[in-house]
């Protein structure tokens, strides 16, 4: 069904779409549209309940560049995304389920976007496209790669390396452990190479249990002993255990190199 536009919305969405500008400051509007800043802001809220545009903060907007069939509209989640992060300024990387669904690793294709970034915590909706922000400090964001997607945004993506190390290490925020041990098997199986990106990775964005864990499958998988010892370097000394399987009752025989019990 058609959504029927009024005469100032009419005049808002031919002037974005004259000018090719897609994002928008409430305090932009009054003067293109000479009305009043309580007109404007009664506008663009209006427009936004609507769904003829989607907002994504207090006083910032995205415009569609051309009205759909329909009228309705919300951008694609990666306009959303990087518009909210150029906003505040933000580093960020995309990760989690959409990572690993970008590496072949998850079939289904997720219904958000897990974003780790250094400025913003919390969910977000911005017109149907749904964010999980994850903040963390500067110094655990990188190892990235940016792609442009399909409507030309630039967008960054963990590495695969950098993925699988994030699989183990975030477990219980993706719920990855053990399926993220088969992740891993499977790379190294079609690249060997990817150990030694994925030994980096995990010694500058892991912690304690990542390291454990990860030198544990990297030793049954063959991996060369250096590689191995350069974990074991970045542990600290520390004789409590840790479980496989961290869901799982800690119960089972314990590798003492790496201080784990395998409860699988």
């Amino acid at each position: 069904m058609s959504v029927r536009l009024g005469d100032l919305e009419m005049q808002f969405l031919a002037y974005a779409q004259m000018r090719r500008q897609q994002v928008f400051r409430s305090e932009e509007v009054p003067q293109a549209l000479g009305v009043s800043a309580v007109q404007a802001r009664e506008l663009l809220s209006r427009m936004a309940r609507r769904q003829l545009i989607a907002r994504v903060r207090r006083g910032l907007y995205l415009v569609p560049l051309r009205i759909p069939p329909g009228g309705r509209w919300t951008p694609s989640e990666f306009l959303a995304l990087a518009t909210l992060m150029e906003d505040r300024s933000a580093t960020y990387q995309i990760c989690g389920p959409a990572a690993f669904h970008r590496y072949g690793w998850e079939p289904q294709v997720p219904n958000r976007l897990d974003v780790y970034n250094n400025a913003i915590s919390g969910n977000r909706r911005i017109g149907s496209v749904s964010l999980a922000l994850i903040k963390v400090h500067t110094r655990r964001l990188g190892d990235t790669e940016t792609v442009a997607s399909p409507d030309g945004v630039g967008l960054v993506y963990s590495s695969r390396a950098r993925s699988l190390v994030d699989a183990i290490y975030d477990w219980s925020r993706f719920g990855t452990l053990p399926r993220a041990y088969d992740w891993v098997r499977a790379e190294l199986a079609a690249d060997p190479a990817i150990a030694k990106r994925v030994v980096s990775a995990a010694i500058q964005y892991g912690n304690t249990g990542t390291l454990r864990r990860l030198g544990k499958l990297l030793e049954l998988e063959g991996v060369s002993e250096c590689l191995l010892r350069r974990l074991e370097r970045a542990l600290p000394n520390t004789t409590a255990l840790i479980p496989w399987c961290p869901t799982r009752p800690k119960r089972g025989h314990a590798d003492r190199r790496w201080g784990v019990v395998f409860n699988d």
